[in-house]
Formats: C-alpha cells, sequence, structure tokens
C-alpha cells in the first residue's frame, strides 16, 4: 500500500470515528493524568461499560495541558458535542457514565466545556475558558486529541503533509521557508532555526547528524515530555524535514531515561515510521535516507547543553567544550551537526503543514510564533499552555494561570528555570519574548514558569536555584565549579542570619566574572536568579543582613514560634504533637516554646486549632511570653464542652 492509499485510509477512518453511532470516551493518560489517578478512572470506565452493557469506543490521549484538573475524561455521546470533565474520580465516573450514557444527563456539574460545533445547556466552550481563550496550539495541535500510539490518527490530521511539501522543493527552498517564518530555537538560547540548518547545509560531507534535545532538566518544566507522550509524530516529521534540507543521513533523540512514558511512545512511532516507509533509505520512494535513534541520558543537567549533550551521545561523559568550531562544523563524532528542541521540531512540522506566512501572523516582529510554557507554583490552574509570543507576563499569571493560589499577593516569576531569572510585579506588564526578557535580566529558556507569592523568599529562591545549578555543575571550568559553590556559600550564610554588608557587592561581582567566563551556559546564566532578585529585590537581602529579618518568614534560621499567653488555651494539641517535645504545659495552662529544642518544623501552628490560633511565627522580634507555664485565666473564653472531646480524640 502506498503512502497516498495509507492517508486516505487513515482519514475514512477517523471520518468513520467521529461519525461512529457509539460513544466515544477519551482519556488523558498523559504522566500528569497518570500521578492524578487517570489508570484506576479508565479501569472503572471499562468496568461500567461491561455492567451496564455499553459498547463504547476509548480512546487514551496525551495532555491536553489543563494539568490542575486532572484526570481528564472526553465523552462524544451520538449526535451530541464533546465534553470534557475533570478532577474525576472512580466514583464520580461511575457516575457519569451511567447518568450521561444511560439516563442522558451530561453532568454539568462535573463538565470542564465543550469542545467543537454543538452546545450542551449549562457548559461552556472549552475554548471560552480562561485558561484556553488566549492560547494558539500550533506544537500542542494534537496533544489531547489524538491517540499518540496511532500514526493513523497523526496522519488523518494532516500529519506528515509538511514533509510531502518539503520534499517537493529544494534543499535552500526549505530552509528559506523555516527562515521566513522567524521560527527561533525554543530550547532557550533562541537561535534563529533557518540560519543554524544554512549553516550545516553548506558544511560538506556524506555524513551529517541531527539532533532532538529532549534533555529536559528544569525543575518545574514538563513542555517537551507532555509532547513527546501526547504527539510525537509531530516532532519526528520536524526532523525529517531537516534531514532532508540539510543533508542529515542519521539523528538521535536525546531523552533522559526520567520520562519512560515519552519514551515508550517515541519507540512505537519509530516501529510505526519504518512500516510506513517514513524512516530508513528511500523514504516515500525519494532520495532522502534518514534513520533516527533514541538515546536516553541519565538526567545530568548539564546535557542539556549540546556539545555535553554529543558528548554523551558518544558514550562519554557529558561534558561541554569550547566553541568553535560550532557543531554545524564539528560535532558529533567530528561531523557536521545540528541540535534542536522538541518544541522547535514540531513548530518545523507545523510550518509546513501550512506556512512560513501563516505561522509568522503570531508573535512579534523579532519573536514569531507561539511558545509553550509549563505554568508551575503559586497559581491556581497550573499546566501547560501555548500562548503567542508578546502576551504580558501577568495575562499569563492571571489571565491564563487564574491568578495566585488563595487570592495571596504576588511576588515574583522566574522564567526559564534555574537559569533564568526573578521577575517582580512590577514587570506584570512585559512582554514574554526573547529581547524583553533579556533586556528585563532573565531568559525564556525552554519555558518554565514558576510562580511566587507572598509567602515566598527570594532571597532563599535564589539560594534554591543556585543549588540546583551548583549540583549540576560538570566542574569542567573553575569559574562555575568554583564561583557557583562560593556564591552559594555566602547565599546560605545570609539565610542564616550570618551576613556582612559587603556580601551583596561579592555576590555582584563573583555573578559578572562566573557569567562572562564561564565554558558554557549553564556557568554563563547560573547567576541569574541571583542578579536578578538583587535587581529587584535587594532590600530584602539588605533585611537578612543587617535586621536579620525574613520578611516571608521561610528562612528557618531566622524565624521563632512562639505561643500567644492571651490565646492559649491548654488544650495540649500541640504539645503532643510536637515531634522534640519542645512544648512545656499542662492541661489549662498556658504553653511555652523552648527554643532551645524547637527545630522550627511548624507542627504546633499547623495543629493548633483555628479558632485559637495560639501560634505564631515570627522574624527578628521576641513576643512576651512567661517564662514558665501559667494558668490559663479566668478572663480568657473557657475551652467548650465539645473541646474536650476533640482534646481527646487527639490523644
Amino acid at each position: 500500500m502506498t503512502f497516498d492509499e495509507r492517508r486516505k485510509q487513515a482519514i475514512s477512518d477517523w471520518e468513520a470515528l467521529q461519525q461512529s453511532d457509539k460513544p466515544h470516551i477519551l482519556v488523558g493518560m498523559a504522566t500528569c493524568g497518570r500521578a492524578a489517578g487517570a489508570a484506576a478512572v479508565l479501569a472503572t470506565i471499562k468496568e461500567e461499560l461491561a455492567r451496564l452493557g455499553i459498547e463504547a469506543l476509548i480512546t487514551e490521549v496525551g495532555c491536553i495541558g489543563m494539568c490542575y484538573a486532572e484526570p481528564l475524561v472526553d465523552i462524544i455521546k451520538p449526535g451530541r458535542p464533546r465534553i470534557s470533565y475533570g478532577n474525576l474520580t472512580p466514583e464520580t465516573v461511575k457516575q457519569l457514565i451511567e447518568e450521561y450514557l444511560v439516563n442522558d444527563n451530561p453532568r454539568p456539574d462535573l463538565a470542564m466545556g465543550t469542545i467543537g460545533e454543538g452546545s450542551v445547556e449549562g457548559i461552556p466552550e472549552l475554548a471560552e475558558l480562561p485558561i484556553m481563550k488566549p492560547q494558539v496550539r500550533i506544537s500542542l495541535r494534537n496533544c489531547g486529541h489524538i491517540d499518540p500510539a496511532d500514526i493513523n490518527q497523526y496522519i488523518a490530521n494532516g500529519g506528515y503533509s509538511g514533509l510531502i511539501r518539503a520534499l517537493k522543493m529544494t534543499q535552500k527552498e526549505v530552509i528559506d521557508e523555516v527562515s521566513k517564518s522567524g521560527l527561533r530555537g525554543r530550547g532557550g538560547a533562541g537561535a534563529f532555526t533557518g540560519f543554524k540548518w544554512e549553516r550545516l547545509w553548506e558544511q560538506p560531507g556524506d555524513v551529517k547528524y541531527l539532533i532532538c534535545n529532549a534533555d529536559e532538566g528544569d525543575p518545574g518544566a514538563f513542555m517537551d515530555r507532555s509532547l513527546l507522550e501526547g504527539d510525537p509524530h509531530s516532532v519526528l516529521e520536524g526532523m525529517l524535514i531537516g534531514a532532508y534540507a540539510t543533508g542529515s543521513s542519521h539523528g538521535y533523540i536525546y531523552c533522559r531515561a526520567e520520562y519512560p512514558l515519552a519514551i515508550q511512545r517515541l519507540e512505537t512511532a519509530l516501529k510505526q515510521m519504518e512500516e510506513y516507509n517514513l524512516i530508513g533509505d528511500n523514504i516515500l520512494g525519494t532520495d532522502l535516507s534518514f534513520n533516527l535513534e533514541i538515546k536516553e541520558g541519565a538526567g545530568a543537567f548539564v546535557c542539556g547543553e549540546e556539545t555535553a549533550l554529543m558528548m554523551s551521545i558518544e558514550g562519554k561523559r557529558g561534558m561541554p567544550r569550547p566553541r568553535p568550531p560550532f557543531p554545524a562544523q564539528s560535532g558529533l563524532w567530528g561531523k557536521p551537526s545540528n541540535v534542536n528542541n522538541v518544541e522547535t521540531w514540531a513548530n518545523v512540522s507545523a510550518i509546513f503543514q501550512r506556512d512560513a506566512e501563516w505561522y509568522a501572523q503570531y508573535g512579534t516582529e523579532s519573536s514569531k510564533g507561539t511558545k509553550t510554557f509549563a505554568l508551575a507554583g503559586k497559581v491556581v490552574r497550573t499546566g501547560l499552555v501555548e500562548v503567542p509570543m508578546g502576551i504580558t507576563v501577568g495575562d499569563i499569571i492571571y489571565e491564563v494561570g487564574g491568578g495566585i493560589v488563595n487570592n495571596k499577593e504576588f511576588r515574583a516569576v522566574l522564567t526559564g528555570g534555574p537559569s533564568g531569572g526573578c521577575l517582580p510585579a512590577s514587570k506584570l506588564n512585559l512582554p514574554v519574548d526573547y529581547d524583553s526578557l533579556t533586556q528585563a535580566g532573565t531568559i525564556m529558556g525552554s519555558g518554565g514558569f514558576v510562580v511566587a507569592d507572598e509567602d515566598t523568599c527570594m532571597v532563599d529562591m535564589a539560594r534554591y536555584f543556585l543549588s540546583f545549578t551548583q549540583d549540576e555543575s560538570c566542574g569542567k571550568c573553575v569559574p562555575c565549579r568554583v564561583g557557583t559553590r562560593h556564591m552559594l556559600d555566602i547565599l546560605e550564610r545570609i539565610t542564616r542570619g550570618e551576613g556582612q554588608p559587603s556580601d551583596i557587592d561579592l555576590l555582584e561581582r563573583l555573578a559578572t566574572t562566573i557569567k562572562s567566563t564561564s565554558l558554557c551556559q549553564l556557568g554563563g546564566t547560573a547567576p541569574n536568579p541571583v542578579l536578578t532578585t538583587l535587581r529587584y529585590f535587594r532590600e530584602e537581602y539588605e533585611e537578612h543582613i543587617v535586621e536579620k529579618r525574613c520578611r516571608a518568614l521561610a528562612c528557618t534560621e531566622l524565624i521563632k514560634f512562639f505561643i500567644l499567653p492571651d490565646k492559649c488555651q491548654g488544650c495540649m494539641i500541640c504539645l503532643r504533637n510536637c515531634p522534640v517535645d519542645a512544648i512545656i504545659g499542662d492541661r489549662r495552662m498556658v504553653h511555652i516554646v523552648d527554643q532551645e529544642k524547637c527545630i522550627k518544623c511548624g507542627t504546633c501552628m499547623d495543629v493548633c486549632p483555628d479558632r485559637f490560633s495560639a501560634v505564631v511565627k515570627v522574624s527578628a522580634e521576641e513576643i512576651e511570653v512567661p517564662s514558665e507555664p501559667i494558668p490559663v485565666t479566668a478572663s480568657r473564653p473557657a475551652t467548650k464542652k465539645e473541646d474536650a472531646g476533640e482534646t481527646a480524640t487527639n490523644d
């Protein structure tokens, strides 16, 4: 069967699936869904369908991006719109199957929204929800909609039409199309993709390598993983187009071993491509021959740097090397090579399925297209979003993300992961594009977007991310190996209340030196969280150093727990729950925290009944408390009889 015949069959099968007289149930089975209990939900669906004697079609799909609402289940009932349901459990999905598929009650109370044409009373359109409305899904176009393990569903939705179009063009025309689109690398550096391809195409030699960088190591980032789990063929098609354009004969997908589902999806996809003559020799009857292998990384953050990544593929320790020569001149095994990120390759296939002008209509003058972000931290709607370049920081956090959890005050957002920087509230109107973020002192990075609230200490946040990059340093160059260790020592000293006024200037000098002299970008960007917090939150450093105070009450060495005498009811709940017996007192006696024993775990505050709120956490101040337990005075409200029962329960 020719590919054209396969394509026609795939489209026919897809149309039959959409028009089936049987209910169609789509279950989000990406890592986020599985972590939230999707496997148990899927098992319950199958059990209920069997119990009720209902024949239905079930498709396991990838992440649609609304991770905060997992597990997600969509139901398409014949003659009805597709309805998406969120936060399901085995119990609620059991009710849903019977009430909707049998009794025709669509359960609006469980529904997120409808997808596609048609409406259901009481259920909004999913596309009109705040998290979805600003999005333009290009790289994520198929995630949550197709079975990632079925190549035919990808083909039926335009898959590999971009490759066919590219194969009818010359190599230079393909590269020019990429350049015209304005696509920049989505892995962090933002280099123009067309420029990198042209440098590789110009190199002589029969052996050239293309590499997909799927070594996603930023804390709080999961864009690449979700894309590979939900639509691997979009990435693989992009690589085929790149192979043709640059004259590359072999490729690698470098994916960290901590992503087992993504690797499984890739392995399945490669087997299907082999069957469809989309990989190997003379692809689709043309002169293009290209082979792909999966290389599992061991999880070293430095292997996200392209030269260290190539060293790892070669079986050596992942360590960066000086440039020049650049990878296009001498890369993998000394041969001309090119590395692009997962999201970049998915954008390539989308561009050729449409055209460069269509893609370039989104974004800004210098940052075209869309960007996928992993919203994490203290934001209401965590998940994966794809928005046009140029959207503001505030719109991502408040419009798309729904604002800060528990309506707390926004403190900062870290963009670009550990190599990025922290932006304050004054930057909420900053456009999110490569140039604007760079001017603000941070980077786009691969797309991490970690939101912090008022309870976050910015000094401690800088310390945390610097500790990550310092730990992940390969140690090859002195500025990164020694400099980041010295910076981390200073930050740890400051958070303990042992900082000196001269530490701020010293941190800035060290950071500047490390940025300008490190061998690779891991070291070159490691100081960014420190520099941006010094730039926007310098007063917090000064408070830690001069006043020995942490305004967020996050630095353990700068806080103390006290029990307020006028609120303590002598219920003994905190005393019984203290893990180190640091609380002194007796029933109906005001309790005291022994500061010498206290490990500052906060258990006493957590277990103190809300109606008392007798335990407080303070920084750089003392509260007047009795030196020894005293009786609860009659002037204070006595413990109710029912409180005694609750106290007994906590014995």
